[in-house]
């Protein structure tokens, strides 16, 4: 059954493979639940945490996950306010500082001492910050299409649709509106489309489809705007862990000449670039997971 059918795809019947969990969390304005799917064995020492993009939820990394979690216990987390985890009540505190708190208490449930992280977009961010201080957790990092310096330009381009997102009145006007904001994603198949639309998309209160995130996450990130380039060079040149940067070969993200610079200084990381695809790759492949796979597996506990 899928959002096609009945509007709703977390009232659907169980995936094979998929265990769904959460964890509460806190800010100055109360308690919140984060939510997170988990795939593969428990007892895997091995834990690999997929953190996804601004506007996206954990369910995009389910390919990734399937063909990774017999070397890994994955653990894909809807950051607060995506997916099923709940919206904040005071949508200031949607920033990095409360996304890593969030993140650190999940890893504390996780009860692991070290995991590879994989970040698209935020993610990476997100992955950034935690993997940049001292006695880190992540001892092994994949950043998807994102660095340390993001043009004000293309913040722009985000924050013309983020929190903007019309409601449908069909499935069909959502997927549509999806394949168009995510074009950047390349050439997917129909089912891929499918996918990523069912697993956006709620019912909203006057019975019409809107996407599953809370629209106020745009208001910190619109605040940014004002401020120019992002640029996150010094908590980028703190990493230490091995490194793997992929970038899609049109991201106007992630720039070729800021991707040369990565490679020249901080952990000093492989570097990879996916052609056809701008921002960003979202391992729904072969090609792009094997090349997430081969970098991580090096670092794997036998």
């Amino acid at each position: 059954m899928s959002v096609r059918a009945d509007l709703s795809p977390w009232l659907a019947g169980p995936t094979p493979g998929l265990v769904e969990g959460a964890v509460r969390c806190a800010s100055a304005a109360g308690l919140h639940r984060m939510a997170y799917s988990e795939w593969g064995e428990r007892d895997n020492p091995n834990v690999l945490v997929c953190a996804h993009g601004l506007t996206r939820n954990g369910r995009d990394f389910d390919d990734l996950a399937r063909a990774m979690a017999a070397d890994y216990r994955v653990i894909c987390p809807d950051v607060v306010g995506r997916g099923r985890s709940d919206w904040l009540r005071d949508p200031s505190y949607y920033v990095f500082p409360q996304y890593v708190a969030d993140m650190m208490v999940l890893l504390a449930r996780l009860d692991v001492d070290s995991v590879h992280w994989l970040g698209t977009s935020m993610g990476g961010l997100i992955g950034m910050w935690i993997a940049s201080q001292d006695d880190s957790p992540i001892s092994r990092l994949v950043l998807n299409d994102v660095g340390p310096l993001i043009p004000v330009a293309s913040l722009q381009l985000i924050g013309d649709y983020v929190g903007r997102a019309p409601t449908f009145e069909t499935y069909e006007d959502a997927e549509k509106y999806v394949r168009l904001v995510s074009e950047p994603f390349g050439h997917l198949t129909d089912t891929q489309w499918q996918h990523l639309t069912e697993y956006s998309l709620q019912r909203a209160a006057d019975g019409r489809l809107e996407m599953r995130y809370d629209p106020a996450i745009g208001e910190p990130f619109r605040r940014q705007l004002s401020a120019g380039d992002v640029d996150l060079w010094p908590i980028y040149d703190a990493i230490r862990c091995p490194t793997l940067v992929v970038r899609g070969a049109e991201s106007a993200v992630l720039t070729g000449a800021t991707l040369q610079e990565m490679a020249s200084r901080g952990p000093r990381p492989q570097t990879v670039e996916i052609a056809g695809i701008g921002h960003a790759p979202m391992f729904l492949d072969a090609l792009q997971i094997g090349v997430v796979r081969d970098f991580l597996r090096i670092g794997l506990a036998i």
